[in-house]
């Protein structure tokens, strides 16, 4: 079940390193809040497929069950909770604030990566992924 794959490690790193970038650079209303959040569940899906072989649905259920945590915590004010009010890397990282919003950008997410990986995993594909 354990396995690197750095394939997935790559697109990890890419990811984090945009997710980054628009944390920092980008103060719009629809690539920070929206882009944002459809980008992060597909950096926490190819996070986990970087060391668990495990199948395109199981890491997409993970991913997005994580994701919806992450909101619901949110929800309840964690960052305050736990007294971090204060730290911009917390409030950033972790959030502060629940909107539906988030919800339908980490649900579109994953879906888009299960279609692109199952595009991938086709027979016509010239990518050829295992099989769920």
């Amino acid at each position: 079940m354990l396995r690197f794959n750095s394939k997935y490690f790559l697109f990890t790193i890419i990811l984090f390193l945009v997710e980054v970038c628009i944390a920092l650079f980008v103060h719009d209303s629809f690539v920070r809040p929206f882009f944002g959040d459809f980008l992060v569940v597909i950096l926490v899906y190819c996070f986990i497929k970087s060391f668990l072989d495990i199948s395109i649905v199981a890491a997409s259920i993970v991913a997005l069950l994580f994701s919806y945590f992450v909101e619901t915590l949110q929800y309840l004010n964690i960052v305050e909770i736990l007294g971090l009010q204060n730290s911009n890397l917390a409030r950033t990282v972790i959030g502060t604030s629940f909107a539906w919003e988030d919800i339908v950008a980490y649900t579109l997410g994953i879906v888009f990566i299960f279609f692109l990986e199952r595009k991938l995993a086709s027979p016509n594909s010239t990518h050829r992924q295992p099989e769920i």
